[in-house]
C-alpha cells in the first residue's frame, strides 16, 4: 500500500500569547480532506480568510514568518509549521483568532502535545513528496543556506553569534530523519534573544509578549532564564526547528539534505523561490509501497496515536 497523507482524526484547541502582538490567540487545528494542505483560517474576519501555506505569500521575515493574502495575515507560523512538518500532517485547517500563531513555550513541544491531543490518521491518498534532483544555494553576505539531493530528509546547521553564552554551547548540529524523531531531536528547543534588543523591538512593534516563560533571554554576557538551557546544543536546535518551520510553508515535505550556516527565515523563504524557480532542480514523488519511503520518523507513530 502507498505512503499516505495524513491529517488530525479530530479538533484541537489551545489558547496562548502572541510572542510580537502580545495578543491573547484560541487556536484549532482541524482535520482536512487529502489535497488541501495546510491551510490558516483566520476566524475573526468577517468573512472568514483562508491563507494557504505558500512560499509566495510569505512577504514579512522579521524576527518571524509571517503569512499574507490581501491585507490580512497571520504571523509566527514557523514554530507549529514545524511541528507539522515533524509528525508529516499533509493536510490540516488551522483556525487562530488573531493575526500571529500562539508562541507557546517558545519551542514545538506544546504544539507536538496539540497535535497528539487531536490524534493523526492516514487518508487513502499518497503523500506527495518534493524530491531535490540538484543543488540549489543561496546566499546573503556570510550567510547562506542550500537544498541538495538526499534520499531522505537531513538538516545540517551552523551559528555563528558571537556572544559568550551561545559561544559556549554547540556551534553545529545535525537532525536526519533517518533514524532520529521530531520529538526527541528537535521539539523542545527554543527561541531566544537578547535583553538589549528587546526596547528596540518592541518600538517597532514586536516582542510585545515575550517573556522567560517563552524564550531564552540574555543580557551581554549570559542566559537568564532561572532554569537555564534544556540542552547543550538548544541554541542551534532551534535554528533548525525554524527551518524545517519554514522550509514546510512549501506545501510538502522535502527529500533533501538542507544545509546552512547563519540563516533566518528570510533567506530560508528566499531558498523556496530559488526551488520553485529552477523547475529542472526538483520533482514531485510518491512511493507506491510505504516501506520504499526513505523517510522513517513518520512511520514511527507517536505515543498516543
Amino acid at each position: 500500500m502507498y505512503f499516505k497523507q495524513r491529517t488530525f482524526r479530530e479538533p484541537a484547541e489551545t489558547v496562548g500569547i502572541g510572542l510580537h502582538s502580545g495578543r491573547k490567540v484560541r487556536l484549532t487545528l482541524r482535520p482536512a480532506e487529502p489535497g488541501t494542505g495546510i491551510v490558516f483560517r483566520r476566524v475573526d474576519q468577517k468573512p472568514v480568510v483562508e491563507i494557504p501555506s505558500n512560499p509566495l505569500s510569505v512577504n514579512d521575515t522579521r524576527m518571524a514568518t509571517t503569512l499574507n493574502v490581501g491585507r490580512v495575515q497571520v504571523a509566527t507560523v514557523e514554530h507549529l509549521m514545524s511541528a507539522l512538518n515533524g509528525y508529516g500532517i499533509d493536510n490540516a485547517y488551522v483556525d487562530v483568532d488573531a493575526p500571529e500563531i500562539p508562541i507557546m513555550d517558545g519551542s514545538g513541544a506544546s504544539f507536538s502535545f496539540l497535535m497528539k491531543q487531536a490524534g493523526i490518521v492516514e487518508q487513502d491518498a499518497p503523500k506527495r513528496f518534493v524530491r531535490l534532483k540538484k543543488t540549489v544555494r543561496v546566499e546573503e553576505g556570510d550567510k547562506w543556506a542550500s537544498l541538495s539531493p538526499h534520499n531522505g530528509f537531513k538538516l545540517t546547521f551552523e551559528i555563528d553569534f558571537g556572544h559568550p553564552a551561545i559561544d559556549a554551547t554547540a556551534q553545529r548540529a545535525e537532525v536526519d530523519f533517518a533514524h532520529d524523531t521530531y520529538e526527541k531531536a528537535v521539539a523542545r528547543a527554543r527561541t531566544f534573544g537578547f535583553v538589549q534588543d528587546v526596547e528596540m523591538l518592541r518600538r517597532m512593534g514586536l516582542a510585545q509578549g515575550g517573556s522567560f516563560m517563552n524564550a531564552i533571554v540574555m543580557d551581554e554576557f549570559r542566559v537568564l532564564n532561572p532554569e537555564g538551557l534544556r540542552a547543550q546544543d538548544e541554541f542551534v536546535k532551534h535554528k533548525i526547528l525554524d527551518a524545517m518551520g519554514d522550509l514546510y510553508v512549501l506545501g510538502s515535505p522535502l527529500l533533501a539534505h538542507y544545509r546552512a550556516h547563519k540563516s533566518g527565515h528570510g533567506l530560508n523563504n528566499q531558498l523556496l523561490r530559488a526551488l520553485l524557480a529552477d523547475e529542472e532542480a526538483w520533482e514531485y514523488v510518491t512511493f507506491e509501497r510505504a516501506e520504499d519511503c526513505p523517510v522513517d520518523f513518520w512511520l514511527q507513530r507517536p505515543s498516543g496515536v
